[in-house]
């Protein structure tokens, strides 16, 4: 069983589980399947708009595909989102990123 199809057993189980959701979502980026990716990363952060990571590696997703108006969009509601939580490594990853994009 490869690792999606393990991961979408316990989504199954588990609709609203994140760590399985971004799993997933990481899994089909690294594939190169792009939407797929997006989705599942907009239905884990629909899910739990806490989940600081997911837009970051959205938006690292979105600039690899050219997106790069998502990609900053996304970055801005993941350093909103990192202001919100106190997660300020996760803050300055993202605002170095938005900053080379925005270059």
């Amino acid at each position: 069983m490869d690792k999606i199809a393990a991961l979408k057993e316990i989504l199954e189980l588990d609709p609203k589980n994140s760590f399985a959701r971004y799993g997933v979502a990481m899994e089909l980026a690294s594939r190169g399947e792009i939407d797929p990716a997006l989705a599942e990363f907009a239905t884990l952060l629909e899910n739990d708009p806490d989940y600081t990571a997911a837009y970051f590696m959205a938006a690292q997703t979105q600039a690899t595909a050219g997106r790069t108006a998502e990609a900053q969009e996304q970055l801005k509601a993941g350093i909103s989102c990192a202001r919100r939580t106190g997660n300020l490594h996760a803050l300055s990853e993202m605002q170095a990123m938005l900053d080379e994009l925005d270059r």
